[in-house]
C-alpha cells in the first residue's frame, strides 16, 4: 500500500486543532499535511522497516541519553514546519534549549518548529522522490542535518544547510557532525 494524498481544499480547509484532532482520533492511521493544505494518509510500515527504525531511533536515543544536548524523537511525533506543513520524520532530535523555549502545552502537542536532525529510513511503499522532496522541506525549513538511507540500494543522501545533496554509496556509519557532536550512526544494523 502507498501513501496516500487527499486535497480537501474545494471542501473544507483543517484548522491546526482540527488536525491534530483528526490525527488523535485515528490513532491507528499516520498522517502528514503538506504546506499547501494536502492530507497525506501513510500505511503502517512492515516489520523490516519498522525494526530497523527502532534501531536508528534507538542509537540517537542512546547516545542523547549519554550527552543529555537534546530531545529525541520517533516517527510518530509531529513537527508543524515553518512553512507550514505538518510532518513525522522518522527519527529526529532538536536542541535542548530550543525544548526549552517551548510552552507546557507547545510540548505535548505537535512541535512548533523543524528538528535539527531529521533521517527518513525509505521504505518499499516510500516514492524515492517524494521522500527527497520532504527532505528538501526539512532543509528549507532550518533542519541543520538530514540523512535519507535507501537501503535498497545503500545509499545515504545527507542534506545540510547551504550545501547541495551528498550521496554516500554503501556508508558503514554515518557522523552526527556539529548538529549532534560525537554520534556515529552504525549503519550495519539498518543495511
Amino acid at each position: 500500500m502507498n501513501a496516500l494524498t487527499v486535497n480537501l481544499k474545494s471542501v473544507l480547509e483543517l484548522t491546526d486543532e482540527q488536525f491534530f484532532q483528526l490525527c488523535q482520533a485515528n490513532r491507528d492511521l499516520r498522517f502528514e499535511r503538506t504546506a499547501t493544505g494536502e492530507l497525506i494518509i501513510m500505511p503502517p510500515t512492515g516489520g523490516e522497516t519498522g525494526n530497523r527504525n527502532a534501531g536508528l531511533t534507538a542509537q540517537v536515543w542512546i547516545w542523547n541519553e549519554q550527552n543529555k544536548l537534546g530531545k529525541v524523537f520517533d516517527s510518530s511525533s509531529g513537527f508543524k514546519l515553518p512553512n507550514g506543513a505538518d510532518r513525522s520524520p522518522d527519527a529526529s532530535w532538536i536542541k535542548l534549549e530550543r525544548w526549552n523555549a517551548l510552552t507546557q502545552k507547545q510540548q505535548t502537542r505537535f512541535l512548533p518548529l523543524c528538528p535539527d536532525f531529521v533521517v527518513e529510513l525509505l521504505s518499499p511503499t516510500d516514492s524515492l522522490r517524494e521522500t527527497q522532496e520532504k527532505m528538501r522541506e526539512y532543509r528549507d525549513n532550518g533542519a541543520r542535518l538530514g540523512w535519507l538511507i535507501n537501503r535498497k540500494s545503500r545509499q545515504v543522501e545527507i542534506s545540510r544547510i547551504g550545501q547541495e545533496v551528498e550521496v554516500l554509496e554503501s556508508p558503514v556509519s554515518l557522523s552526527g557532525e556539529d548538529v549532534l557532536p560525537g554520534f556515529v550512526l552504525n549503519l550495519e544494523a539498518i543495511w
